[in-house]
């Protein structure tokens, strides 16, 4: 198993939470012991401890090991807005080197780490950077998340373009069925098989109940992600 995979998405609301939570677990079941992280993460809940991202939430009850939550999530924002917009509303700068430490950390302490992005490939973090940056700091492997509806043909193989010009490995790719109406949901799946040099790592089906969903996502075929 390579030392980790990155999740990323063609756009927000796509089920990279989804997605990268089955794959903690289907690691787990393989025997690998799994860190995971969520690098920077808009729209928090203030809590009696700070301020808590449901997403790594979710992500942490998932991992093998006791993380601390600075250490998952080192940019938690309240506003749920792109995340510059919302570092800079707070007076907060993300950046990398804050990130991949917590990320070296997490890494000599497990056999492999998930790491979910925020919002799409190319979404800022700062006036500089985005999470293209992130992801290429850190040197894992991609796999993205497509969800199928209307559009999606054009921005998977956006992203997928963009994420080889930034010289990463896209590993694979999810189909995620979040739209029960959409039209022609096979012959766009289909498409994207023809489409994009990476495997289909998993089709995720429409399903409304949670637990069922993530007894798919952890289905998730791993071989594309093994050295």
């Amino acid at each position: 198993m390579s030392c980790g995979v990155f999740v990323t998405a063609t756009d927000t609301g796509a089920g990279k939470t989804v997605v990268s939570t089955g794959l903690v677990r289907a690691m787990r079941a393989a025997g690998k012991s799994v860190a995971v992280m969520k690098p920077v993460a808009s729209g928090c809940e203030q809590t009696g401890e700070g301020l808590r991202n449901a997403d790594a939430l979710q992500l942490m009850k998932a991992s093998t090991l006791s993380l601390p939550y600075r250490q998952v999530n080192p940019y938690a924002f309240e506003a749920p807005v792109a995340p510059h917009i919302a570092a800079c509303s707070a007076g907060v700068e993300i950046e990398l080197p804050v990130i991949e430490s917590a990320f070296r950390q997490l890494q000599a302490v497990a056999d492999c780490i998930v790491v979910e992005g925020v919002g799409g490939w190319l979404v800022p973090v700062s006036d500089t950077h985005s999470m293209a940056d992130v992801a290429r700091m850190l040197a894992l492997p991609i796999v993205l998340v497509v969800p199928v509806r209307l559009g999606c043909l054009n921005h998977a193989l956006l992203s997928a373009a963009a994420i080889r010009q930034s010289g990463l490995a896209l590993c694979g790719w999810v189909a995620n069925r979040i739209d029960s109406d959409c039209l022609c949901a096979e012959e766009n799946i289909a498409a994207l098989k023809e489409r994009l040099d990476a495997p289909l790592l998993l089709d995720l089906p429409c399903e409304e109940d949670g637990q069922t969903l993530m007894q798919h996502a952890c289905r998730i075929d791993l071989q594309p992600l093994e050295a």
